[in-house]
């Protein structure tokens, strides 16, 4: 989970919501990924998007089974069946995502009749993941005051 928190500082370094991902097969990192959607003007390009794909391209297919996930804030619906659709055996959350989370945030795929379930396990330096977030929104919500202020 270290190795996402540093893919998430990347992210928050860029202006990006800070959100990293990792997977692990062998217990080696095959794959790192951090939220790019400002930066890269796309929806998808969330961190578990990235690291899946880098995945996939490094064991040359699209199942990814033997691999776990870990990621700083809990997955929404899409990163979720992207998750389901690899195969993927493992997710370690750090962060819940009351907002938006799809492993009981807002919703559990796991209780839906899917075809794949990875196994789940949360709160893995969750203090350390959720600061750097509510670190990133406070300080968007100054930089917002102050551009209203100012009319910057």
């Amino acid at each position: 989970m270290k190795k996402a928190l540093r893919q998430a500082q990347l992210a928050y370094r860029s202006g990006e919501v800070p959100v990293g991902a990792v997977i692990v097969k062998d217990g080696k990192v095959i794959a790192r990924g951090k939220n790019a959607r400002e930066t890269g003007k796309s929806a998808v390009l969330h961190a578990e998007l990235s690291a899946i794909q880098k995945a996939c391209k490094k064991l040359g297919g699209w199942r990814l089974t033997g691999c776990t996930l870990y990621v700083t804030l809990e997955p929404c619906i899409m990163c979720a069946g992207a998750i389901m659709n690899a195969r993927i055996d493992r997710v370690v959350i750090a962060a819940a995502d009351k907002k938006a989370g799809a492993y009981g945030g807002i919703t559990d795929i796991n209780a839906l009749p899917v075809n794949h379930k990875p196994q789940v396990k949360t709160g893995v330096l969750e203090e350390q993941c959720s600061e750097i977030l509510k670190d990133f929104f406070k300080q968007l919500r100054l930089k917002n005051a102050f551009n209203k202020k100012f009319k910057v």
